[in-house]
């Protein structure tokens, strides 16, 4: 049986004529990378403020740790909003301390972590500027750190990767890779697909406030299978077979020759491997699964 480190049962809130969840559950598991995800505007953020306490349901419950949240429960959260909130005309270093401070940790044993966790993305020289002063991923950086330094069991990223370029998004990546697999449960919000399959272990899709889509990431793409496969051969004379598959495109690049074929439905993967290589000389074949970008799309425009 799953263990669950966080649930949100039924959960209802309503902003005068505006539904911003109806009716949303879902179940995050212990020790893994939850994505919650959906386009601008669906619920995500409102139900990540629900489970920070920030804001309350108008009906529903949510579970922590086994138990009906409590007030207490709040610092064994780390969140790092959308709209980071740090003072700007504080000392970086100053301000950190301050903060780790409110999260519970001594003067010591902050300022010994976030010397660590300075050393490790490299902003140590930063440490004596005022946060203005620094560009706006280098202020990421440091709200980054923040959020994971009194190591709570429950961290919440809302758009973790906004303002990062690709290389600081990929250390980012690694980082929140690395505090899930030392234990960490990990909510992580967000409308841009292309990082949910490297860093999601299950996901929930909230559209037009409501869960329309949830699940372990392979076990919904499975979902979207379309029979779709990419051939690749030295051979350009494959056409299609009643019954076994249809060449839907063929490209030739140099010698080598790449058709996309659809296979029937009641054709096997190794009925279809051997009924290609019937007709030419195989030098690959691979099945196309969908991405999750364009399973979002698909769900979200469907509706």
């Amino acid at each position: 049986m799953q263990d669950f480190f966080l649930k949100a049962a039924h959960i209802t809130k309503r902003y005068a004529a505006h539904t911003a969840l109806n009716d949303v559950s879902i179940c995050v598991p212990r020790g893994k990378v939850f994505g919650l995800l959906g386009p601008n505007g669906a619920g995500k953020t409102t139900l990540i403020r629900i489970i920070n306490r920030i804001t309350a349901p108008d009906s529903g419950q949510v579970m922590f740790d086994g138990h009906a949240f409590r007030p207490e429960d709040v610092m064994q959260i780390g969140y790092l909003p959308e709209e980071r909130g740090l003072y700007k005309k504080m000392k970086v270093g100053e301000q950190a301390i301050y903060l780790a401070q409110l999260k519970g940790l001594s003067k010591v044993e902050a300022t010994t972590r976030l010397k660590m966790w300075f050393d490790k993305f490299g902003i140590m020289p930063w440490w004596n500027k005022k946060l203005e002063e620094l560009s706006k991923g280098m202020q990421q950086k440091v709200q980054f750190i923040i959020t994971v330094l009194h190591e709570p069991p429950l961290l919440i990223f809302d758009e973790p990767f906004s303002g990062f370029d690709p290389v600081n998004a990929e250390m980012l990546k690694r980082e929140i890779l690395e505090l899930r697999d030392k234990g960490h449960t990990i909510i992580f919000s967000t409308h841009n697909m292309s990082s949910v399959e490297e860093v999601c272990d299950e996901i929930a899709l909230i559209n037009h406030s409501q869960v329309v889509l949830s699940g372990h990431v392979d076990e919904v793409k499975e979902r979207f299978r379309t029979g779709v496969y990419e051939a690749v051969s030295k051979d350009g004379s494959l056409q299609s077979v009643d019954g076994k598959f249809c060449v839907t495109q063929h490209v030739q690049s140099g010698d080598l020759h790449t058709y996309t074929i659809q296979k029937e439905d009641a054709l096997t993967n190794s009925q279809l491997i051997g009924a290609v290589a019937s007709c030419i000389e195989l030098r690959s074949i691979s099945e196309q699964m969908p991405s999750m970008q364009e399973i979002f799309l698909k769900t979200v425009q469907h509706l």
